[in-house]
């Protein structure tokens, strides 16, 4: 299943506050992008972060779920409307890929 572009749009306006932030249409998904390093992506209307040290401690409950079959394992973020706690970890993720 494909995201669909209403969620982007919801997720890219919570990321909204992310300096150097972009996304990359890829296969039906999209990548996102924070200072020109993939710290993510959203699969099946999913916000996926790779995991990361950083990442772990932000999201110490966050279930790991696979973008897509046989992809790496990645953390599900379901604070979506904690902004401050979005922008802190996809730089924080940044910082580390």
């Amino acid at each position: 299943m494909a995201s669909g572009k209403e969620y982007l749009e919801y997720v890219l306006e919570q990321l909204s506050g992310v300096e150097g932030l972009r996304c990359r249409p890829m296969m039906g998904e999209y990548l996102i992008y924070c200072r020109n390093k993939v710290v993510g992506g959203i699969y099946d209307d999913r916000l996926l972060i790779k995991t990361t040290k950083s990442a772990r401690a932000l999201l110490p409950d966050a279930p790991r779920e696979l973008p897509y079959p046989g992809g790496k394992e990645m953390l599900l973020v379901t604070e979506m409307e904690n902004k401050s706690l979005l922008q802190e970890l996809l730089e924080a993720v940044s910082k580390e890929v």
